[in-house]
């Protein structure tokens, strides 16, 4: 297995509200594991602990077997990259681009020439015009390619793509989508795919986990979880997205009340407040993750309601 992780936490001030709590799933090479919730339900967070930006309060990530210590040294430093949502943050705005690629060849003693960049960001779509520009000067589209095209200089076996296509337009989400599942297939890279936007996730995943609030509520391959979910906040989730036949419609499920503050979490389950099955025992009890078939898990107690 690529990636493990167990138990993973993370509170940002010593007294402070868990974000992440618990959190368990492995990735494998090859493999694109989507991480899809609301605002605040703590996705980027995981992310940004495996990409080594953030430690972990409680748990453990495991490399190829091996336990990571953090901050990120040696070789996991070079197998584990991360892509931003925003990608001008990966380039200093005062340098030239091909400063900044000159980067990873500087830091990690590899063998360059210009032309030999030149050669290589083609399969990026990026050429030797834009890298005597600035950050700025690119559109959000081709410093994406680009950020990707330097993640890939250090041949990483691992990913963590936060939302990495969500301040893009249309047609270059879809070449950033469409490099990423030709790396991946040619080089078996397991993905951590961090977002909101339920169409992309569907396209580009395996498997998906579905977060509320700190905790993975629902995980499984992205077939079951779009055809088979069993979560009443997975299954409000998909009844927003549209059908795309004319004149059929979803029963779309409302879901009432507000996201609980971190702050002040109820008893039970997180999600009690909002669901339209809630008991007692759901307001007293908090549901554990467990596997209901084909590796399909679930944190509810009524996980067989229809």
């Amino acid at each position: 297995m690529l990636i493990e992780v167990q138990g993973l936490s993370k509170r940002y001030r010593p007294r402070g509200p868990m974000v992440v709590e618990e959190v368990s799933f492995t990735i494998d090479r090859g493999e694109t594991l989507a991480i899809f919730g609301d605002s605040g339900s703590g996705k980027s967070t995981i992310g940004q602990i495996l990409a080594g930006i953030y430690p972990a309060t409680a748990g453990e990530v495991r490399l190829d077997g091996q336990r990571l210590s953090y901050p990120l040294r040696g070789p996991a430093r070079r197998r584990i990259q991360i892509l931003f949502q925003h990608p001008e943050v990966a380039f200093n705005p005062k340098l030239r681009l091909i400063d900044s690629m000159r980067e990873p060849y500087r830091l990690f003693h590899l063998p360059y020439t210009r032309q030999g960049l030149c050669d290589y960001l083609e399969r990026y779509g990026i050429y030797e015009e834009h890298l005597d520009r600035f950050p700025a000067e690119l559109s959000g589209g081709e410093l994406q390619r680009l950020a990707l095209a330097r993640a890939m200089l250090m041949d990483p076996s691992f990913l963590v793509l936060d939302e990495p296509t969500s301040m893009l337009d249309v047609i270059s989400q879809a070449q950033v989508i469409q490099l990423l599942q030709e790396i991946q297939q040619e080089r078996e890279v397991g993905y951590l795919f961090i977002s909101h936007d339920l169409s992309v996730v569907k396209h580009i995943s395996n498997r998906i986990g579905v977060m509320y609030l700190g905790k993975i509520v629902e995980l499984g391959d992205y077939r079951t979880i779009f055809g088979d979910s069993r979560h009443p906040y997975t299954k409000a989730l998909l009844s927003a997205i549209p059908i795309p036949k004319i004149g059929v419609e979803r029963k779309q499920i409302i879901l009432k009340g507000d996201v609980p503050s971190p702050v002040n979490l109820p008893g039970g389950c997180r999600f009690a407040g909002r669901c339209p099955y809630a008991t007692d025992k759901c307001r007293q009890e908090e549901p554990k993750l467990k596997d209901v078939g084909n590796t399909h898990y679930v944190a509810c107690h009524y996980d067989n309601l229809e």
